[in-house]
């Protein structure tokens, strides 16, 4: 019979937890085994003595100590040789510590050198660029300067005829009292002409301008009463959608207002027709009512208890009736 809870120990191999018969086999396996259990020596063996055992000690004992010195003696020579190569790395590290600081000031010298000398390059190289561009400059309006020389001869020459006509003008006309006041009247009526073309351009776009706006804002009007004939519309039939919604909705509050009057005037009955039985059946017992006309659970299970108890009463009735009935039979069988 297994027990109730499993039996492990270190000298047992499989499971003990079954049947006997299923049982022998692990049995004669953890007999056999020697892993985890020590079997003892036979009767006929003959053990260690003390004095072999502590023979056996002592020789164990002088090769660990041996051994100890051994390593003792390496380790201390091991100190000796590391402390040697210590005191080397240490002086090839200081050096080396030294000839980078000196190495890493020489780099940073370098570096602020590089540094101020592309600064001082870009420097020359935009001024001289700057330089040039302007000498560039210069050459092209020196050239621009001599074909205007050119022009400038060219043009005086031609006007020269002109300017005798415009002396002998002022000569002989008494408005103009030289010919540079005649040259300034030229001149403010050519200004006074492109004044007013000026302005008469500048009316031209502004009428140009109010005629856009008004054909813009005769659009803008138009579209705005069509889309409010649009909004007048659709207003409309929302309207239309809302009323005959709303006549719907009436018809079926009117609906539901005569169903909750109905129910209430069922309610109404069925609680009246509880208390109707309730009190017939208070008064076949000889007494008054005792729960009040909102008391309805109390008196429907009061109600209920007498239904059952008259149906007992019926059942009881109908088998005295069947008795008496069979009785007879039998009485009236035997006088035959």
């Amino acid at each position: 019979m297994p027990r109730l809870k499993p039996t492990t120990k270190i000298d047992v191999i499989g499971n003990l937890d079954l049947s006997p018969e299923k049982a022998v086999g692990d049995y004669i396996e953890s007999k056999q085994q020697d892993t985890y259990f020590v079997k003892p020596p036979n009767w006929d063996s003959a053990g260690d003595s003390i004095e072999l055992l502590y023979i056996r000690n002592e020789r164990e004992h002088s090769i660990m100590l041996r051994l100890q010195e051994e390593m003792l003696e390496n380790s201390k020579r091991q100190a000796a040789s590391n402390a040697s190569r210590i005191r080397k790395l240490y002086k090839i590290q200081a050096n080396l510590r030294k000839r980078f600081i000196e190495v890493n000031s020489f780099i940073k010298d370098c570096n602020d050198k590089k540094r101020v000398a592309e600064k001082k390059v870009a420097e020359e190289m935009a001024l001289h660029d700057e330089l040039a561009e302007g000498i560039e400059k210069f050459k092209r309006a020196i050239c621009e300067l001599d074909e205007f020389r050119e022009v400038l001869k060219a043009t005086v020459d031609e006007l020269e005829p002109y300017e005798t006509v415009i002396q002998e003008v002022v000569e002989k006309s008494e408005i103009f009292d030289s010919v540079k006041d005649c040259m300034d009247r030229c001149d403010a009526l050519m200004l006074a002409q492109v004044e007013i073309s000026r302005l008469e351009q500048e009316k031209f776009l502004e009428i140009e301008e109010m005629r856009k706006r008004m054909v813009k804002v005769t659009n803008e009007a138009a579209l705005t009463v069509l889309g409010l004939k649009n909004d007048l519309a659709e207003l409309e039939r929302s309207y239309n959608q809302a009323r005959s919604e709303c006549l719907r909705w009436e018809r079926i509050l009117a609906n539901a207002k005569d169903c909750v009057a109905a129910n209430e005037l069922n309610k109404d009955r069925a609680l009246d027709g509880i208390r109707d039985v309730y009190r017939m059946l208070r008064r076949r017992q000889g007494r008054q009512p005792v729960y009040q006309r909102h008391e309805v659970e109390k008196e429907l299970d009061f109600i209920k208890d007498e239904i059952e108890l008259l149906q007992e009463v019926v059942k009881e009735c109908r088998k005295a009736h069947a008795g008496a009935k069979r009785g007879f039979v039998e009485k009236v069988e035997g006088k035959c």
